[in-house]
């Protein structure tokens, strides 16, 4: 697999200001986040908001209709964090028309995160989000995080995805911001038994298509979702065959209430973003993992020189009684 894009380069010093916010109760949340809006309202900037149902409810009552303030729903993309980027994007270029700087507040739910790995991939893209705007002058964004369960490693998992943190409505420069070129993943766990092993190579994309949705199909993915997953399974079996070496092995197994397939090839994808932002209407090739992020509720990927490519797929699947 190669990559398409060139990765931009996310390091503390570049003008996108993205800031970690912990704080504690409503009145905290309020404070600090009515803080960010008044900043940006006297700057004549917009805003756009990302955060939980209960914290709308709590700056609508403060703001009475602000015109400059955009609240948004990110449940619209999806539980897949691999959205979640293009989204932004959107978002923050639809209501910055014409150069306007935007500031943005988005909240994740973290405490609703369906997995281990589902949380891993939250805070990827919390890290991520400072290589996709990196280049973004006009754009910044306030993140709140709620510590009042005094979950020290949790924060300070992720304090290291955001160069500043805000306090006492200023922002700081956070010493523990990971400025690595590479996010330091957790290693993936091995499949759960029993699972299904496959070889493939070229030629193969039927047996793999077939493979995959009879697997599915018998933990319990709805039928209306394996059409999806077909796709999804055909764009990453067709990158691996085509950039990692022509071979692969591809095992499915389910995990709770989900099922989960895993490609792997000796390929090399080196651009982070690849995936993530969207594909131009005149680009060709370079759609198939951002497919796989549409059609898939999580894509976990792992790709090293030294080790190639591991893709894994998760499909919510009925819950077994």
């Amino acid at each position: 697999m190669t990559a398409t894009v060139p990765p931009a380069s996310g390091r503390s010093e570049t003008p996108f200001r993205h800031e970690l916010y912990p704080y504690r109760g409503d009145a905290q949340f309020l404070s600090g986040t009515l803080g960010f809006i008044h900043e940006a309202l006297e700057a004549d900037e917009a805003v756009v908001v990302a955060v939980p149902s209960d914290k709308t409810s709590l700056l609508r009552g403060e703001l009475v209709d602000e015109p400059a303030v955009t609240f948004v729903d990110t449940t619209t993309a999806g539980p897949n964090p691999g959205r979640h980027i293009a989204a932004w994007s959107a978002w923050m270029n639809e209501h910055g028309e014409g150069g306007r700087p935007v500031r943005a507040i988005g909240e994740t739910a973290w405490r609703h995160a369906r997995s281990a790995a589902h949380l891993s991939e939250l805070r990827y893209h919390e890290w991520l989000l400072n290589r996709a705007f990196a280049r973004s002058s006009t754009w910044s964004m306030l993140c709140p995080y709620d510590a009042a369960d005094d979950d020290q490693d949790a924060l300070r998992s992720l304090s290291r995805c955001h160069p500043l943190i805000r306090r006492h409505d200023r922002h700081v420069a956070n010493e523990e911001y990971l400025t690595a070129e590479v996010y330091p993943f957790d290693e993936l766990a091995g499949p759960c038994d029993p699972f299904q092993e496959l070889s493939y190579t070229d030629g193969d994309l039927a047996a793999i298509r077939s493979k995959v949705s009879q697997c599915a199909s018998d933990a319990g993915v709805p039928p209306n979702r394996l059409p999806k997953l077909a796709v999804a399974v055909t764009e990453i079996a067709t990158n691996s065959i085509r950039h990692g070496g022509g071979h692969g092995t591809l095992r499915t197994w389910a995990q709770d209430a989900t099922f989960l397939c895993e490609f792997h090839d000796s390929g090399y994808i080196s651009d982070v973003m690849a995936g993530r932002s969207r594909p131009a209407a005149d680009q060709i090739g370079g759609r198939g993992l951002w497919l796989a992020h549409q059609l898939c509720d999580l894509v976990e990927i792992r790709s090293t020189c030294d080790t190639g490519t591991t893709i894994r797929l998760h499909m919510d699947a009925a819950r077994q009684q």
